[in-house]
């Protein structure tokens, strides 16, 4: 148990919360409770929280179409946040067939940085 948490604490230190061993319900608990940046603790649906830890705000956000009224409207853009209905992220790039990158918190219960449709999505700038 001691190994988990140090291993947990470490990671999230580092910025390396995507390699938490999420499958580990002491690590879950470990890392819930540390939480990150001033966020506070990690929700079950946490793509909101994460974002939190990027940009800044308050527990309002930890709901992820919250964010479609922070900052203030943009065209889609790097560096920008992307809003669907369930789930938020951050462009981080573009690909070669002209897909945008997204980098986004539990997005298959990690935080994953791919190609992905943005269609019905808004876009925020802080």
């Amino acid at each position: 148990m001691f190994g988990v948490r140090i291993i947990v604490f470490a990671c999230t230190l580092l910025g390396l919360t995507a390699f938490l061993p999420v499958a580990s319900a002491e690590a879950r608990s470990t890392y819930s409770a540390t939480g990150s940046h001033g966020a506070g603790a990690r929700p079950s649906r946490w793509c909101g929280w994460w974002m939190r830890t990027q940009k800044g705000g308050g527990p309002e956000l930890n709901l992820a179409r919250n964010w479609a009224h922070w900052g203030r409207p943009t065209p889609p853009q790097v560096g920008a946040v992307v809003v669907w209905s369930h789930h938020v992220g951050m462009i981080t790039g573009r690909s070669a067939q002209g897909q945008w990158i997204v980098k986004s918190g539990n997005d298959g219960g990690r935080v994953r940085e791919r190609p992905r449709s943005v269609a019905g999505a808004v876009f925020r700038v802080g």
